[in-house]
């Protein structure tokens, strides 16, 4: 039940930053809303087809299309009571990855990957969908920048993944550790302008 709400919470979130993003770029309503499914589903739809899934999950239901669709429509509608841009991007980005990384290393593990790959599968999960955003919108990905992304994802991934070894803890302990040690970093290095080192030379 809890990894339903995670998925649930991960696609609006995801939604919610593309929608905000493609606002910003001046898209018209269709390419808002393309914007907002393909940053919603774009990370699993990679890590589906990477493990082998067919179809890919969010085609098994209506569900997922609407929730995308439900949460892009109410962020066009309420945009103004969102606060600044980059504000409000940064925090809807920031919980979308956090719920994702732990999403794409739960379907990846079920599936039996190995852990160690499993942990990867969930980075690109929560990463590729804004990979994609981004792209659509000409930004350059943040995941190709100095901040610090998929390094959050792949630290949260790997602690949800060490606990989940152990019987004695509870899963959704480790769920919800895995998610918050992701938001944790990420907001972190944002705040206090943390960034990996550029092999860029003035």
């Amino acid at each position: 039940m809890l990894y339903e709400w995670i998925d649930i919470l991960g696609l609006i979130s995801f939604s919610i930053s593309g929608t905000l993003a493609a606002l910003h770029k001046k898209l018209d309503v269709f390419g808002v809303i393309i914007v907002a499914f393909v940053t919603s589903i774009g990370g699993g739809t990679i890590r589906d087809l990477l493990i082998g899934v067919q179809p890919v999950s969010w085609l098994l239901s209506l569900q997922t299309p609407a929730i995308i669709f439900g949460a892009a429509v109410l962020a066009i509608i309420f945009r103004r009571r969102l606060g600044k841009f980059a504000t409000s991007l940064f925090l809807f980005d920031t919980l979308g990855i956090g719920l994702y990384t732990i999403i794409g290393i739960e379907k990846a593990m079920a599936a039996g990957i190995h852990p160690i790959l499993c942990v990867g599968l969930g980075t690109v999960t929560a990463c590729f969908g804004g990979v994609s955003r981004d792209i659509l919108i000409n930004d350059i990905p943040i995941i190709f920048q100095k901040e610090i992304y998929a390094t959050a994802c792949i630290a949260g991934g790997a602690v949800y993944t060490i606990l989940a070894q152990f019987p004695e803890i509870d899963n959704d302990f480790a769920a919800i550790t895995g998610i918050i040690v992701v938001i944790a970093i990420r907001m972190y290095a944002v705040i206090f302008r943390k960034s990996l080192p550029s092999l860029y030379q003035e």
